[in-house]
């Protein structure tokens, strides 16, 4: 990697200066500068660390410049302004990447900077009283590609879907489903929708007696079937959007387990608990939230956050180095809550990481959706995916960060055309497909690791760009699993498929006629074969399906 031969390059430098190497960064930044005219890459490392090395930056530079021309995979190196270092890789050095994506295949773009690292991602964690709205959907499409591109670099990634079984709000959902089975209207502060007519309908199917039952016994077999038929709605909706969960965590069971009790006494005892006002408080000021929240209420029941606590700490008690919550956007004051938990069970707060999504919204003919056939009053996850199909939802869900708002654009979606992201990059693979195929039908093979073929032809400018895009893809897997950014697959991959088709465009790459097949020819199929590899991995992060054809 360049990014190594940078490093390398430095230490000698310094070393033989009399500076010590170690004010190096243990791995330097080399990116592709916004102006191809400044070279293939650039490296500020040299600024960074000359003041610390007691050299001017511009000397520093030079002395890293000189040394890496010599290096063969280097055709030129240059100083630019306070200290910048342009660097020009030779045809053999930029045409070795696709020797290794083609070795690589299904693994290029995995790394190891999480190996052994075990991390509990929850996510979507939707309360069981509706379907899943477009909230839940859009965590569902993001916290499964973090899941994917986190164990892509080596972490050992459990996903948790944590089933809100208890509390207030499944009180009003059992007495919107009674409500509904007598032909009453939903209680005042209860769910509606066509789902609690078909749900109370069931149980009745399944329960002929129930309404006559006392109420007691009543209301707890419309809260048993209830939620287990609303849960299984859930899980169906997930399993065929493409998000699967290794663990569903039911909140009732930390209550009638006596886990929150039991951490609850066990913390008093902590300075982060304190008694006030016949209550017991946590201090999660101390770690961002607005205010001290309570734990136990005057009247001795537990507040909402002495179950998180005892979730926590069942979570750290399996194991688990790292605990990322995907929580929505009016979950903000958990960030404190959390990590004063954490604290409070002696652990360090960074231990717990909290990621806040923000709001999506449909809009059609320039209009919002807000209406569900089902639901009533949002716009659910089947509602989206019956209107544009799995693979543009969760390509599109996922191609902004989660700390912005968007707006789906479902005309768009429904589009066949370049305007439509998710098309572009599938037709790219789909184009690179129908090219090799026709390849294969002119008697053209490629070797897997295109050992043979004489790759120092690339030297063309679209092949250029196209090889140094896709010698990027390693480096946006990294950053997305350590910025929790998976955006960043899906605006590499536009970017890689536009490479590819301005590429395609200026490169012929098939004989045509009578032609024989050359060795540019082989190099360029070897190319369009490491483009077809490099936008299938992305795809695959981003669970969806990169098609042959289209």
């Amino acid at each position: 990697m360049l990014a190594d031969l940078v490093r390398s390059t430095a230490t000698a430098v310094l070393t033989e200066r009399g500076a010590d190497p170690a004010v190096l960064p243990e791995k330097v930044t080399v990116e592709r500068p916004r102006n191809p005219e400044h070279g293939d890459y650039a490296t500020n490392v040299a600024l960074q660390v000359a003041k610390k090395a007691g050299m001017a930056p511009r000397d520093l530079a030079q002395a890293i410049a000189d040394r890496l021309a010599q290096a063969d995979s280097v055709a030129s190196a240059e100083v630019a302004g306070p200290g910048f270092l342009n660097v020009r890789l030779a045809a053999d050095a930029q045409a070795e990447l696709v020797k290794q994506v083609l070795t690589a295949g299904e693994r290029y773009g995995h790394g190891d900077a999480y190996a052994g690292v075990e991390i509990n991602l929850e996510f979507v964690s939707a309360n069981p009283t509706g379907p899943l709205h477009l909230g839940g959907t859009r965590w569902a499409a993001v916290g499964d590609v973090l899941g994917r591109v986190l164990a892509a670099q080596g972490a050992k990634v459990t996903r948790e879907y944590y089933f809100n079984d208890a509390g207030a709000q499944i009180d009003r959902f059992v007495a919107s489903l009674v409500a509904a089975a007598k032909g009453e209207p939903a209680p005042e502060d209860g769910y509606a929708g066509a789902y609690i007519s078909e749900i109370a309908a069931e149980v009745v199917r399944q329960q002929p007696d129930v309404l006559s039952l006392p109420e007691s016994e009543r209301d707890e077999t419309f809260r048993k079937l209830g939620v287990q038929l609303m849960f299984d709605e859930i899980k169906r909706s997930l399993h065929e959007f493409g998000t699967h969960f290794d663990v569903f965590f039911h909140e009732d069971s930390l209550h009638r387990s006596g886990a929150v009790t039991d951490v609850v006494e066990r913390l008093k005892s902590s300075n982060l608990l304190y008694a006030k006002d016949n209550a017991w408080w946590i201090r999660s000021s101390e770690f961002g939230d607005d205010k001290d929240r309570v734990v136990i209420k005057s009247d001795g029941a537990p507040a909402y956050i002495a179950a998180d606590i005892a979730y926590l700490q069942d979570k750290l008690s399996r194991g688990f180095d790292l605990c990322i919550y995907m929580l929505g956007a009016d979950h903000h004051g958990y960030i404190g809550r959390l990590k004063a938990a954490a604290s409070a069970l002696g652990k360090d707060p960074e231990v717990v990481e909290v990621m806040i999504g923000q709001l999506v919204n449909l809009v059609s003919g320039g209009e919002p959706v807000r209406m569900s056939k089902r639901a009533g009053t949002v716009v659910t996850m089947d509602d989206l995916v019956d209107a544009v199909g799995v693979d543009a939802a969760r390509y599109e869900l996922t191609r902004y960060s989660v700390d912005s708002n968007i707006d789906v654009d479902l005309d768009l979606l429904r589009k066949h055309s370049n305007e439509n992201p998710v098309y572009y990059v599938q037709y790219a693979h789909a184009r690179l497909a129908s090219l090799l195929r026709n390849a294969a039908d002119l008697g053209i093979e490629l070797t897997d690791d295109a050992g043979d073929v004489e790759l120092g032809l690339l030297d063309h400018p679209r092949e250029g760009d196209l090889i140094r895009t896709i010698g990027e893809f390693p480096t946006v897997v990294r950053r997305a699993a350590e910025l929790r950014e998976p955006h960043r697959i899906a605006r590499y991959l536009e970017q890689l498929a536009s490479a590819y088709h301005k590429f395609y465009d200026a490169c012929r790459v098939l004989p045509q006629g009578d032609e024989s097949a050359t060795p540019l020819t082989h190099a360029r199929l070897a190319l369009c074969a490491a483009a077809r590899q490099v936008l299938a991995n992305g795809l695959g992060l981003l669970g969806v399906s990169a098609p042959e054809r289209m």
